[in-house]
Parts: structure tokens; sequence; C-alpha cells
């Protein structure tokens, strides 16, 4: 069985630190609003593929963000979700969460 983790919020910083510590048994790291910058200490001992979902509106969350993929040195994309909040509320959005997330897992984890 083959492992993928989704963090959100704070809880990234968490699945991060998890997969920072277990290598290439994480297939994938998916973080939704993510506070990845909580993690930063062990960012560059992340071996797996790590996408950040960051919603338009969270300026604050988007600079973390970029900070954070700066320092992971393995494959990370950060995706920015237009018109969306740092909890995805509107309306269709976390259907957009939930389809960039697929896609990662499967192009990940067979």
């Amino acid at each position: 069985m083959e492992i993928g983790y989704f963090g959100a919020s704070t809880g990234a910083a968490s699945a991060l630190t998890a997969a920072s510590m277990l290598g290439k048994s994480i297939k994938a790291v998916v973080s939704r609003g993510g506070r990845p910058d909580l993690a930063m200490d062990i960012l560059d001992k992340v071996k797996s593929p790590t996408l950040l979902i960051v919603g338009g509106y969270d300026d604050a969350v988007i600079e973390l963000n970029k900070k954070a993929k700066s320092k992971i040195n393995s494959i990370c994309e950060l995706k920015i979700v237009e018109r969306a909040s740092h909890l995805f509320q509107e309306q269709g959005k976390l259907e957009v969460v939930a389809k960039l997330s697929g896609e990662w897992f499967n192009k990940y984890i067979d």
C-alpha cells in the first residue's frame, strides 16, 4: 500500500514534518491553505512530491507558501485557486481543491 498525506492549514506543517521523517515511503503530499512555513527548518528534507494549494484572496499565505516552495528539494508545485479565500468556502472552490488533490495523488501514487 502506498501512502499520501493531505494537510490543511496548520496540519500541513504536520504532514510535511512526517513526510520529511519517512522519506520516499510517502509518495505524495498535498497542502490545502497550509502553513508549511511552520515546518520551514525541515522542508529541505521533504522528498515527496508536494502540491501547495492556496486561495487567491489569501495573500499572506500565498507568500508563506512561495517561501516554503523554495525550500523543498523535491517536486513541488504551487497552485493558486482564483477567487478563493483561506477556507475555500466560496461556491465550487472546495471542488477545485478536491480535483487538484486527486490529480496529484493519481499522478504520484500507483
